[in-house]
């Protein structure tokens, strides 16, 4: 039994970690197709307490009791195992559990165009670019993104076009249960390391990926990383890349940085595609915009389309997005949470002339620190001053012993904070006119600079 059997009007459905990025969009999709959708989730947030306004019952912590008499299904996140309370309630009951991807993946089977943007680095920027030039080609897609974009005041939309487009995350092989018609690999970078083996073993996952793509479909690929260009080397399907050289198909000629707006033209089979002005800043942005432009234009975007739905396009959520002041410096929050999200910020922080950048920084796992932990050290040695958090958990217990002390005892610069309540009591302290102030992580650490720049 597939969950395509389950979409139909008055089904009931539970879902277990409701409150995630990628799951609270699929909860509201799913209620609003008619299914009767209620869930749990470790910890109220945003997201609970929006779905709870749709009248979706959500229970905080994970008990089989969660699991109502009449659950027809039950879908889970990845990072939700066999030994979840619900889940084995579920099997006890004989009730179906899928995986949140495999409930996409059935979603997206009734779309002509399923256009799946994948990649270490950039999958919500570029997913929330290509959302804003297919809006602006009046395709109305569907779109499942892993943020908040501000144009849809949420991070999904429910389109009536013949296009889904689709934020595709690689751990635990989640976007093998896609049916991609238009397969997006942005870059392949070491991540994920509790699942991954190597790079070599997730270089595999994305060609996997890329092959999940029909004889008529697409990849579109960053010529750019040596890694995507590996993982896709003698592949039998159609690839379209984008780069900053002419070697590419989509390629940007003439940039120009001016303060955070990029400017640029996009070229395309020899010639001159359109002209593009991005309001958000840095070279790993331009090059999302390219990948945004190739996909879009395989569905049929023209110039006018990609130039204006860019030009609209203001960021994503956590994506570099600006708080407000507190004592005179700017906050800017950002999702990033491996050292290539951190190096492509801090490049594009320096460029923008302020007298000092104060990096907030909440580490993100165990295994992912202690992985990349030399990676990291490189980055966070970079701003003026670093105040780092303790490592956010997620979904992981500490069996290595490893603690953001020990990043910050080879860090000169950098503040230890064992909690967010004495990292924000620290960066009251020091901001000052003239700084950036960025929190940084994929935890809750946003909820300090929200907090400062609530300050009157």
């Amino acid at each position: 039994m597939s969950f395509e059997d389950f979409l139909t009007r008055g089904r009931s459905g539970h879902l277990i970690g409701i409150g995630g990025v990628s799951m609270s969009p699929l909860g509201e999709v799913l209620s609003g197709m008619g299914l009767n959708i209620r869930g749990s989730d470790t910890r109220d947030s945003v997201n609970v307490e929006h779905l709870r306004a749709l009248g979706i019952q959500i229970a905080i912590g994970h008990a089989a009791e969660n699991i109502a008499p009449d659950t027809d299904f039950v879908v889970r996140t990845a990072a939700v195992h066999d030994d979840n309370a619900e889940v084995m309630e579920a099997r006890r009951r004989g009730i179906p559990v899928f995986e949140r991807s495999e409930a996409w993946g059935a979603i997206m089977k009734d779309y002509k165009n399923a256009l799946c943007i994948s990649g270490t680095h950039g999958k919500t920027t570029t997913t929330s670019m290509s959302t804003h030039i297919m809006m602006a080609a009046q395709r109305d897609p569907t779109v499942m993104i892993g943020g908040t974009l501000p144009l849809l005041h949420a991070g999904h939309r429910v389109g009536k076009g013949d296009t889904i487009i689709l934020e595709s995350c690689e751990y635990y092989n989640s976007f093998l249960k896609f049916s991609p018609t238009v397969a997006v690999i942005l870059n392949i970078d070491n991540d994920h390391l509790d699942f991954f083996k190597d790079i070599d073993d997730i270089k595999k996952s994305f060609r996997t990926f890329a092959e999940l793509v029909p004889p008529m479909g697409l990849v579109v690929a960053n010529m750019d990383d040596a890694n995507t260009m590996d993982a896709l080397f003698g592949i039998s399907r159609s690839v379209v890349t984008f780069g900053l050289t002419d070697a590419a198909d989509f390629w940007a000629r003439n940039i120009r940085f001016v303060g955070a707006t990029s400017e640029f033209d996009i070229m395309y089979q020899g010639r001159k595609f359109t002209h593009v002005s991005l309001r958000v800043p840095g070279m790993h942005n331009v090059k999302n915009a390219l990948a945004a432009t190739a996909a879009c234009v395989s569905l049929g975007a023209g110039p006018l389309a990609v130039k204006y739905g860019l030009s609209a396009f203001k960021g994503a959520g956590r994506r570099f997005e600006f708080k407000g002041k507190y004592n005179g410096a700017d906050i800017y929050d950002d999702y990033a949470h491996h050292p290539g999200e951190l190096r492509a910020l801090l490049d594009a922080v320096e460029q923008l002339g302020y007298s000092r950048v104060v990096l907030a920084f909440q580490p993100h796992t165990y295994s992912r620190t202690k992985a990349l932990f030399n990676d990291f050290l490189t980055q966070l040695k970079r701003p003026q001053l670093a105040v780092i958090g303790e490592i956010y958990s997620a979904r992981e217990t500490n069996t290595d012993g490893i603690s953001s002390r020990d990043l910050v005892n080879q860090v000169p610069n950098a503040i230890y904070a064992p909690d967010l309540e004495s990292l924000e009591q620290t960066l009251r302290a020091i901001a000052a006119p003239g700084d950036i102030i960025l929190t940084v992580g994929a935890g809750d650490i946003y909820r300090v600079g929200e907090r400062l720049a609530g300050e009157k």
